[in-house]
Formats: C-alpha cells, structure tokens, sequence
C-alpha cells in the first residue's frame, strides 16, 4: 500500500506523464488538421492556375516523378535541407517538393552527396 505521504508525488507524476504525452501528440494532430484544410484550399486554387511545385505530405506519384525529372527539378527534402537530383530518395521522402536547381539553391538548399 502506498504511504500517505507518497500519494500527492505519485499523483503528481501521473499528471505530469499525461501532459508530456499530451503535448506531444496534440501539435502533430493540429498540424495534420490544418494541413488537410491548406492542402484542399490549395487544391481549389491550383486547379485554376498554372501547376507549380508540388509540396508532398508523402511519397509523389510515379506520374508526378516522371513529368518532374523530364522537366529536370530536383527532389527537395524539406526535413533535411537536401535536393536529390535522381536515385532512391527522389520523390520518395515523407515531406518534400520539386523545384529547379536554382529555386532550391536559393532557398539555401544543399545538394545531395550521393543519389
């Protein structure tokens, strides 16, 4: 049995285990609640206009892949900074978005060691 004295730590640790749990998964359920409203309001948009470079929440299309290394963009990882000019991370990592060799070298971008 707990002592009487150890009862408001142990109440306090629990509260505290919770708010740690809590506050980690709350801005990943916030950021993915607004990332759907962004992504449908940009997909209202973009159908009017002229495509652009295309922001990824996961892995491009084979057919967005094809049409972006014909047009020779780079994959920008947007987690690490990185540009992949083809090989196995071209188009394939969690968030990232294709654009020119210039656009990303502006944006402060760094090439990819090995593709």
């Amino acid at each position: 049995m707990i002592a009487v004295k150890s009862l408001p730590l142990v109440l306090l640790f629990r509260v505290l285990v919770l708010c740690f749990i809590a506050g980690c998964m709350a801005p990943s359920f916030a950021e993915s609640g607004a990332a759907s409203s962004q992504a449908s309001a940009a997909g209202a948009t973009a159908s009017s206009k002229a495509p652009a470079a295309k922001t990824v929440g996961g892995n491009a299309s084979t057919a967005d892949i094809a049409a972006a290394k014909a047009s020779g963009k780079v994959w920008v990882n947007l987690n690490t900074g990185i540009y992949h000019r083809g090989g196995r991370w071209y188009g394939k990592t969690k968030d990232g978005k294709f654009m020119t060799v210039d656009e990303a070298k502006k944006a402060g971008y760094k090439a990819a060691k090995r593709d």
